[in-house]
């Protein structure tokens, strides 16, 4: 009798460890058999070039998720960061234009050291964001509301600053960010991984990362136990405002010009790589590195579409309901930890 609850006991341990391990480590799995899926569909897909080509194209959108990630950890949301990646990629390019050329915003300005233009971008990126925070924190008008009226406000902005047309004709070393290697490694991939050991960093060894989780997970207990609830949520919020001006310099200095175009759905898709990497919506749940394989599956499912000549149409439908089913399983293992 003794030696069959044993047996049984170690029957429900080992079932309990492999199902925390598929939940743990599930993102994983699909993101291998996704690579082998696409290699097999594709010979050119596991080429260097075009796996380098995947991170690099991804690298704004990862950026992007990164910040929205914190966001949503915080029970909050961000519809604005591809509006506010426009706005600053405009302001930041019109202060990289070369001198010679015939359509510059500001004909008698110098030409500006590169510092002058990156300073731009995250100044204007950081700026949009801590309004955002600041509307939602002294307000207590909804993040959905809040973001999306800087959506609209933002490319707004960008369509006013710009008068609606492409800044163009960059100077070489602005134009280094987006297209440059470092031992061939594209820089738009080193800034990613940078800002992804960055975030990884403020969120699991500091006070932010450690009141964000708490703020995400009991907003009124948070409260209680001290924390300036308010601050952190502003910090939040401008953090990934300051990720969006990184992305606009990537893509800005990419296509060699500021359009008030960019970033058009971008919000969308960081958001759906971090639902995709496991952060909940319901706040206080999600990593950086499981974001970062959420940009990747995306990176991946689009690349491998394009590979296939899938129309871009039918790929528009495949990403909704990869959003949909990561929402969906999100859903059941929140109702499995309760």
């Amino acid at each position: 009798m003794i030696a069959k609850l044993l047996r049984t006991t170690e029957g429900e341990s080992s079932s309990a460890n492999m199902k925390r391990f598929a939940s743990k480590y599930a993102i994983y799995v699909v993101f291998v058999a996704m690579c082998v899926v696409m290699s097999i569909l594709s010979p050119a897909f596991l080429t260097v070039a075009n796996l380098l080509n995947v991170v690099t194209q991804m690298a704004s959108i990862g950026l992007l998720a990164l910040g929205v990630t914190i966001i949503i950890i915080t029970r909050g949301i961000d519809l604005s960061s591809g509006s506010v990646l426009a706005v600053a990629a405009v302001v930041s390019a019109s202060m990289a234009q070369t001198l010679d050329w015939g359509m510059r915003m500001y004909p008698s300005m110098p030409e500006l050291p590169v510092i002058v233009p990156i300073i731009a971008a995250l100044a204007v990126g950081a700026l949009c964001g801590f309004i955002n925070g600041a509307l939602i924190a002294f307000t207590g008008v909804p993040p959905f509301i809040a973001t999306l009226g800087m959506m609209i406000i933002a490319r707004g902005a960008a369509l006013l600053y710009s008068d609606g047309r492409p800044v163009s004709s960059l100077i070489d070393s602005y134009q280094w960010i987006g297209q440059g290697n470092i031992a061939g490694l594209p820089v738009p991939v080193l800034i990613f991984i940078i800002m992804a050991i960055v975030s990884y960093i403020l969120l699991n060894y500091t006070r932010f990362g450690k009141y964000a989780y708490a703020i995400g997970g009991n907003e009124n207990a948070a409260y209680v136990s001290g924390i300036n609830v308010k601050k952190y949520k502003i910090l939040v919020y401008t953090y990934a405002g300051l990720l969006a001006g990184i992305a606009a310099l990537i893509l800005a200095a990419r296509i060699n010009s500021g359009q008030p175009g960019l970033g058009v759905m971008y919000e969308l898709d960081a958001i759906a790589a971090a639902t995709v990497g496991g952060v909940s919506h319901a706040g206080g749940i999600g990593t950086i590195q499981g974001t970062i394989i959420g940009t990747m599956i995306m990176g991946v499912l689009q690349n491998g579409l394009d590979l296939l000549n899938v129309s871009a149409y039918w790929q528009q439908v495949v990403k909704g309901l990869v959003i949909v089913v990561a929402v969906i399983f999100d859903m059941k293992r929140q109702k499995k930890s309760k």
